[in-house]
């Protein structure tokens, strides 16, 4: 009975700790003003803390194992952008994300809520990644009810061996052109986007993406304010 007295009193606390996170993450999402926010969402493991890394010259942690990302972290482009755009590391989704952890996770999914734009990414190297890219969107839709602007953005293109056949280069196309032209590209939206965020490939591409997603976003919210962008 003593040790029970115990469990309930540090739920209790913990549940107490999370309320508080909760109301200074709340805090802290109001006072971002006119920044555009770019959540960058996906599977356990697929490099969105090195794209973070890669696209805004930072230093999140990044490591090759289950839930690196435990907390969402906030970084600007680097060099900035005009319009002004924050991106947001959120943490790996997982297939049937018990309830429990929905609880402790709340704070990085309330990020997802109030993105204005989503980066999807997916890990090409995979062979399970179309049903990662399945489980993600079933998450996606459990959280947040609300269409939003969506860029899927293939990772790892470096380490992905396509099956033989799989990409006719007789054209002479480069290993991304020939990804472009794969049924790969027309996986759950126009705007797919294949790099590495590791080797730095094709991350110029990925930023002008951004770029003109969040100007369209500034010219609906600021139709008369031009010296934004």
């Amino acid at each position: 009975e003593t040790d029970r007295r115990i469990i309930r009193d540090r739920i209790s606390a913990l549940k107490k700790d999370l309320a508080a996170i909760d109301r200074q993450m709340a805090t802290q999402r109001g006072n971002r003003g006119a920044l555009v926010r770019v959540a960058v969402v996906g599977y356990t493991n697929v490099g969105k803390s090195t794209l973070m890394n890669t696209v805004a010259k930072s230093d999140v942690f990044a490591e090759n194992k289950l839930f690196a990302t435990l907390d969402s972290t906030f970084r600007t482009l680097n060099p900035d952008t005009k319009p002004k755009m924050i991106l947001i590391d959120t943490v790996g989704f997982i297939r049937k994300l018990p309830k429990q952890l929905m609880e402790s996770f709340k704070s990085t999914l309330d990020e997802v809520r109030e993105a204005d734009i989503l980066v999807h990414v997916l890990d090409i190297s995979h062979p399970n990644f179309e049903d990662h890219f399945r489980v993600v969107n079933e998450t996606l839709t459990e959280i947040d009810k609300e269409e939003k602007p969506t860029i899927v953005v293939f990772n790892k293109i470096d380490a992905y061996k396509a099956p033989e056949n799989e990409l006719d280069d007789s054209e002479g196309c480069s290993s991304i052109e020939l990804l472009k032209k794969s049924w790969m590209s027309k996986l759950g939206s126009k705007k797919a986007i294949f790099i590495s965020a590791q080797k730095k490939q094709n991350m110029e591409e990925l930023r002008e993406v951004l770029y003109q997603e969040v100007k369209e976003i500034f010219k609906v919210r600021y139709p008369y304010n031009n010296f934004l962008y």
